[in-house]
């Protein structure tokens, strides 16, 4: 099975561009039911936030799957035989197998983020899990890099100083828009408009700050409510815009809102100074209000621009260091699964054959029951241990950087074949196991024998290894 990245992200595109090609919740998942539905991906995570649109999938073939998510993609964004103004080809990536790992490690570490290390992706990326597990988009093989990636994000937050250096989008945004007022936040009057994720936390930062007032507005007032008495702030009706900019000196846009919801009608009663910080996408203010007088907008775009963003050097090390030694763990763990659908496929027709074999001692008439049994008992034991150390052994070789297609190997060697295996007592793989069948003269009355009993339980077919 192919584990696969594909995205557009703030390091291939252009902010402008990426603020066109948001999802929401429902978005995302109806893409995904898609994809699944298509037949070419058979799990599909959909991350969508402000940084990027990236989706995540496990296929059964690499080109199959990336032509159908960029088709997806292309339907998506209305492009069509190259006549729309957004192309995968042209601002896109695409990342495969141990590079897929490291993108999924890296955005949970927050070191793929606009503000290398910023905290909130870690929480972006388990709602987008949760919402792909919900819809059952998910199986073995994402649930595992999902669950992977979500320890390792914690990992980073918990053994570094990466918390401590490193600002969230919202920090940084502030601190922007601190020295655009030119006096500290907390002399400010300050207003945040949505009380999502990162309305709450521009909520929580400004409270802490100490700002002379604060007031919530969100097109759900209970939420707004709810956010504004966790952090003594002040309700205010998401339906006043007016009244909201007009007690502000710094306004916070943070909705899901796919239009602009604050213009210069809405600014008619500002202060002679209004700083605006817009972490929307879609953007939240209109282009023209930069335009007013007075008026200073801090978008997505400023914050990106901004060179003083981001962790220190030394902790970055740090982080890409537990990082490389992640990667090459799960790596190498997923080289060694590799083989092992095959490894059981072995074992299983093994035991087929023996079970055949034993079958056909069971008609003969010398053997007391207890005798049987002990034959049984006897040709399982050692089949058993002339599988055992070869089949541990080659998991561990399949493991190492480098290793060739052992699984290959294995089906070369015991004559097993990838999209069926032989069934149990043929001859080529019966030699292989060094089981010779020998013929025994059916009882009287009793059918022949010569060719594999139609009864006998056929071996399991190899899972795709890759």
């Amino acid at each position: 099975m192919n584990l696969l990245v594909v995205g557009i992200s703030h390091r291939s595109a252009a902010v402008e561009t990426l603020e066109r090609l948001t999802l929401d919740s429902e978005a995302a998942t109806r893409l995904a039911g898609r994809l699944l539905t298509g037949g070419e991906v058979r799990e599909a995570v959909i991350l969508s936030t402000c940084n990027r649109v990236e989706v995540y999938a496990a296929a059964p073939t690499f080109h199959g799957a990336l032509a159908a998510i960029v088709d997806e993609l292309h339907d998506l964004w209305g492009y069509q035989d190259g006549e729309a103004s957004i192309d995968f080809a042209s601002c896109g990536y695409v990342r495969h197998g141990a590079d897929a790992v490291a993108q999924a490690f890296r955005v949970a570490a927050g070191l793929d983020s606009m503000v290398a290390g910023e905290p909130q992706i870690l929480g972006q990326l388990r709602d987008a899990y949760d919402a792909a597990r919900e819809a059952d988009h998910v199986g073995r093989h994402l649930h595992e890099l999902f669950q992977q990636a979500l320890r390792v994000g914690k990992r980073v937050h918990a053994e570094t100083d990466l918390d401590g250096h490193a600002p969230s989008v919202v920090t940084a945004a502030l601190d922007l828009a601190e020295k655009a007022l030119g006096v500290p936040l907390g002399t400010a009057d300050a207003a945040v408009l949505g009380a999502g994720a990162m309305g709450g936390l521009a909520t929580a930062t400004l409270a802490r700050a100490g700002v002379g007032s604060l007031a919530v507005a969100n097109r759900d007032a209970a939420k707004a409510e709810r956010l504004a008495a966790e952090h003594g702030a002040t309700e205010a009706d998401y339906g006043d815009l007016t009244g909201l900019v007009a007690g502000a000196d710094l306004l916070v846009c943070a909705t899901a809102s796919p239009e602009p919801v604050v213009d210069a009608a809405a600014l008619a009663s500002r202060r002679e100074r209004l700083v605006i910080c817009d972490l929307a996408l879609p953007r939240d203010v209109a282009e023209s209000v930069a335009a007013l007088d007075g008026v200073t907008v801090i978008d997505i775009a400023e914050i990106q621009r901004s060179a003083a963003s981001g962790a220190a050097s030394e902790t970055l090390a740090q982080v890409e260091r537990l990082i490389a030694e992640e990667i090459e763990a799960y790596t190498e763990a997923m080289r060694a699964d590799s083989v092992t659908p095959t490894v059981a496929a072995l074992r299983s027709t093994a035991t087929d054959i023996v079970e055949a074999e034993l079958a056909r001692v069971a008609r003969r008439g010398d053997f007391t029951d207890d005798q049987r049994a002990e034959v049984a008992r006897t040709v399982h034991r050692v089949v058993q241990r002339l599988l055992h150390e070869p089949t541990v052994r080659v998991r561990e070789l399949a493991g190492q950087p480098g290793a060739p297609d052992y699984a290959k190997a294995l089906r070369d060697l015991f004559a097993l074949d990838p999209d069926g295996l032989q069934r149990p007592g043929e001859p080529a793989l019966a030699e292989a196991l060094k089981i010779k069948p020998t013929p025994v003269a059916p009882p009287a009355g009793a059918a022949s024998d010569a060719s594999p009993q139609t009864g006998a339980a056929a071996p399991h077919e190899p899972r795709e290894g890759k």
